[in-house]
């Protein structure tokens, strides 16, 4: 066999070869399409859908940071002891907060289902003690709602529905509701500006009075002591001008009642008043959570007027039946979207200071001023 008939019979064995292996396809896999995030503007900026399903989501939250000087009694000082003679001295208070807030939201043919959570990490010093450190972790929203049907952790519909006292820090120096509880609530939108809302609530909290029952001393407490829930309800009718607004409470576990009344003003466009009131049957400050003011009788006034887009002045005048008097007034400023810095002051004069069986513990002195700086970023 000579060289070129070598050469010839292998490229034939070669092409053969080759030909057989071509009739056998060679399938590439086509590449998974990206599933990019979907933006979901029916619920408001932020929220995108949550890939595979229908739901949508928006992460977000706040990082903020509290420095207050002066006198407890307006809740923004601190006391510690003196690291070297021991005597009771003032402080700052100090926090620093992390807000975790999550919300959902999907349209079923029950109407539309949302969920809301906000979890807060702290840490800084309290009040009464200088010593800073990590804070307990609180889980303060934990909701699902499906139209007017709400279930899960909120705040009292005594304080929701009727709006908090004022655009101030310290809005509670003289405080007007109970906050913490789990519930279920019900809300009624008429459509004309008319709402209404029942809520059935669980309470929280204890108050620091000890009664002996039988052989055994325990603490009376604000959460329900039997499967009778605390009543919450409420009725508001809102427009252009305005709203006006009232709750009424029924504290199972006390037996006891307490409402209140609220008024908001839209007097121009660049100012917003209001003036709430409130009446409970106890006289006890805290063991009712539905009035932990003082005496039988609270008000509590104020208003915000807007300078301009960035800057704000927020100011709040409260009183109760026991003769404490407060004022709270601050600035809002907006350095840049999403960054705030407010600086506050705050005023207590203790009606009820000196007195034999007073009640009022929040405060060291009978006139108390202190002040409180917010450095805030929303996101």
């Amino acid at each position: 066999m000579n060289i070129k008939s070598l050469l010839l019979g292998s490229a034939a064995a070669l092409l053969a070869v080759s030909g057989a292996r071509a009739a056998d396809a060679v399938v590439v896999a086509e590449p998974e399409p990206a599933e990019y995030v979907k933006i979901c503007d029916v619920y408001g900026a932020g929220y995108f859908y949550i890939p595979g399903t229908e739901t949508c989501l928006r992460v977000g939250g706040y990082l903020r940071y509290d420095a207050g000087f002066g006198d407890i009694g307006t809740f923004d000082g601190s006391v510690t002891n003196d690291r070297l003679n021991g005597d009771r001295q003032h402080t700052y208070y100090k926090n620093a907060r992390f807000a975790l807030k999550t919300w959902t939201g999907q349209e079923t043919e029950l109407g539309t289902l949302k969920t809301y959570t906000e979890t807060r990490f702290q840490f800084g010093n309290t009040n009464a003690d200088g010593t800073a450190q990590n804070k307990s972790v609180s889980l303060n929203f934990a909701w699902i709602q499906l139209g007017g049907l709400r279930v899960g952790k909120d705040e009292t519909a005594y304080d929701t529905f009727i709006g908090y006292a004022g655009n101030v820090i310290q809005d509670t120096i003289i405080p007007y509701g109970g906050k913490d509880t789990n519930l279920i609530s019900y809300t009624f939108d008429a459509g004309n500006g008319l709402s209404a809302i029942v809520s059935l609530e669980q309470g929280a909290g204890s108050y620091s009075r000890v009664k002996r029952v039988g052989d055994t001393w325990v603490s009376d407490n604000n959460t329900i002591d039997s499967y009778v829930p605390h009543v919450v309800g409420g009725v508001k009718y809102k427009g252009d001008w305005g709203s006006v607004t009232g709750v009424v409470a029924y504290n199972s576990a006390f037996e006891e009642w307490a409402g209140k009344v609220r008024l908001d003003v839209n007097a121009t466009s660049d100012l917003t008043l209001f003036v709430m009131g409130g009446y409970g049957t106890d006289d006890n400050i805290d063991r009712n959570q539905y009035k932990p003011w003082g005496g039988n009788w609270a008000v509590w006034g104020g208003g915000t007027y807007k300078f301009n887009s960035k800057t704000k002045f927020n100011t709040q005048i409260s009183y109760d039946d026991n003769r404490n008097l407060a004022i709270a007034a601050n600035v809002a400023y907006e350095i840049v979207p999403g960054f705030t810095i407010t600086p506050e002051v705050d005023f207590l004069h203790n009606g009820r200071y000196g007195e034999a069986g007073s009640t009022w513990t929040k405060a060291d002195k009978k006139n108390s001023l202190g002040g409180i700086i917010r450095f805030q970023r929303n996101f």
